[in-house]
């Protein structure tokens, strides 16, 4: 039996950290099975799911954490009882993109829109980039989201094209 771990792990950026972090989870017959990793701002910064036999669980995440001797910060959550896949029973799964001009509140305000609407976030990913004919700065978002059993999906997509109205951007949903 296999017990799943997330992990978060945090460092300056530099070469070898996915490979010291997998060696510690091989060591100990560990799998990684699902991650997203990123460079930001000169920092590395990292999820993980990994798969660790039940019997070495604690002696594998004892030896993760102890890498923040190397300049890794791991934080590490067991999830036991918890089974793997999205868990989402009858969840409607669909795609969000996000295109505008940049401006400070965007994120908090669209991840309002989602709250109240009971939107669980399977991934989440932005970016500035230029808008070299306007001028000034694009804001991009992608999203993979769950909308749960029995939910409105055209509420949601009205009151996020009425969002996407009064902020003059461009959001579109894919189900």
């Amino acid at each position: 039996m296999n017990t799943p771990i997330v992990l978060t792990v945090i460092a300056n950026d530099q070469p070898g950290i996915i490979e010291t972090v997998s060696g510690v989870l091989n060591s100990h017959g560990g799998n990684w099975t699902q991650s997203s990793m990123s460079s930001l701002a000169g920092q590395f910064a990292g999820i993980l799911l990994a798969s660790v036999p039940a019997g070495v669980t604690g002696v594998c995440i004892d030896e993760l954490r102890g890498l923040e001797e190397r300049g890794l910060r791991i934080i590490v959550q067991t999830c036991e009882g918890h089974e793997t896949g999205t868990g989402a029973g009858e969840s409607q799964s669909f795609s969000m993109e996000l295109v505008g001009n940049d401006r400070p509140g965007i994120v908090a305000d669209v991840t309002r829109v989602l709250a109240n609407h009971h939107v669980s976030v399977n991934t989440f990913e932005t970016a500035i980039e230029s808008a070299s004919m306007a001028g000034g700065d694009l804001f991009r978002a992608r999203a993979n989201l769950l909308l749960p059993p029995g939910s409105d999906i055209e509420a949601l997509e009205s009151e996020l094209e009425g969002f996407a109205n009064d902020l003059m951007v461009d959001i579109r949903l894919e189900r």
